[in-house]
């Protein structure tokens, strides 16, 4: 995996990153890419990718983006909004969150995220939001 140089201030590989079975491509702060196998578990009941699963992923991909625009010491990353269009169903294999910053503010940065599949059609797109609050919070 490609990473700025600076550590995370954060484990990636807990909770839903782990459950899902995310796997960091690239960090950096201009781009982040997690991928996610699509199997069983993110299917909904006609065995096609769950949409929430989808946007679990995009907004894991911006989360984990928008620690490289804030001070680690003093602020932590929480989603605010998401949106998304579902353009492709999904059975199985693997899909790919690709994110990049539209926007870096003071509170909050704005990403764009393309889902792909693997032969790099979009499943899906999706404008997510991400909070820089105060670890105090």
């Amino acid at each position: 995996m490609a990473r700025d140089p600076a550590p995370l201030p954060m484990p990636l590989e807990s909770g839903l990153f782990d459950l899902l079975k995310m796997e960091a491509v690239l960090l950096t702060r201009d781009r982040v890419v997690i991928r996610m196998p699509v199997d069983k578990r993110v299917h909904q009941p006609y065995g096609l990718l769950h949409g929430g699963a989808t946007l679990a992923l995009a907004e894991t991909a911006a989360s984990v983006g928008t620690v490289f625009h804030l001070d680690p010491a003093r602020e932590v990353a929480v989603g605010m909004e998401i949106n998304a269009n579902h353009l492709r169903p999904k059975r199985d294999g693997v899909i790919t969150a690709t994110a990049t910053p539209l926007h870096s503010g003071r509170t909050t940065v704005v990403w764009d995220v393309r889902v792909t599949d693997e032969d790099d059609r979009l499943v899906a797109i999706s404008r997510c939001t991400v909070a820089k609050i105060s670890r105090r919070a």
